[in-house]
């Protein structure tokens, strides 16, 4: 039985809230498997974006789709690192403000809100490039609510705040599956946008969260998350 792509995303959400529920816990979580994670998501959502969305977009809508992509990379990087220059992935050791935090969690809603996006648009096309879009997605969500966690701790607020900001996040993931079934612009430029949101948060967020630690570990993973999408489109016939 096929699920909604609503039902994915509210799996994804509760992955970001799972994140930060290890940080707010203060459970032992290893920084070495986070790595990992993060190293594993950025190749399987690089893969997928250049792959996938992007060849699929220009397909449907030409250049239009070109620009759109373009468009949601720039946009992510507008609220992620020019009006939130502190924000990164992983956990935040320093001291920050709750202008920091508050930045921060504006520009992570707006990258959720194209998660939904994305996985409405993926199972648009179909259920097997839906899915691919859902796994990439998925495997960044668990790193992406530590940080928010860790950020909203850092800057002072208590778990149940840091909770609740990843909890947005996951709503915001919602909502953006919704919004892509009722708003035309979003039904059909949506994959090209949620291309270029895709390439920016896994080659400009999560590979430079990893790209200076030593040994073989972090670039195995990376490569190994391309391979795991060219495994996953077999499997999944695409």
């Amino acid at each position: 039985m096929n699920l909604p792509p609503l039902a994915y995303a509210l799996v994804a959400g509760l992955a970001n809230v799972l994140g930060a529920a290890a940080v707010t816990s203060r459970a032992r979580w290893s920084v070495r498997a986070l790595d990992v994670m993060v190293a594993l998501s950025a190749g399987f959502m690089i893969a997928v974006s250049v792959g996938e969305l992007l060849p699929e977009a220009i397909e449907r809508n030409g250049r239009n789709a070109a620009l759109a992509a373009l468009a949601g990379y720039l946009l992510v990087h507008l609220t992620q690192h020019t009006f939130a220059r502190h924000f990164h992935f992983g956990e935040e050791t320093h001291e920050v403000n709750t202008t920091v935090s508050g930045s921060a969690l504006v520009g992570l809603l707006l990258h959720t809100f194209f998660d939904g996006v994305a996985i409405a648009s993926g199972f648009d096309v179909s259920a097997a490039l839906g899915f691919l879009v859902f796994m990439a997605i998925l495997l960044h969500k668990l790193p992406e609510g530590l940080a928010i966690s860790s950020l909203f701790l850092a800057a002072g607020a208590g778990r149940r705040a840091a909770l609740g900001a990843a909890a947005a996040l996951g709503v915001a993931t919602v909502v953006g599956v919704l919004m892509t079934q009722y708003i035309g612009g979003l039904r059909s430029l949506g994959l090209a946008l949620s291309a270029g949101v895709t390439l920016y948060v896994a080659a400009s967020n999560l590979v430079p969260e990893f790209q200076t630690k030593h040994g073989w570990r972090m670039p195995i993973s990376f490569f190994a998350g391309c391979g795991l999408f060219f495994a996953a489109r077999m499997v999944t016939g695409l």
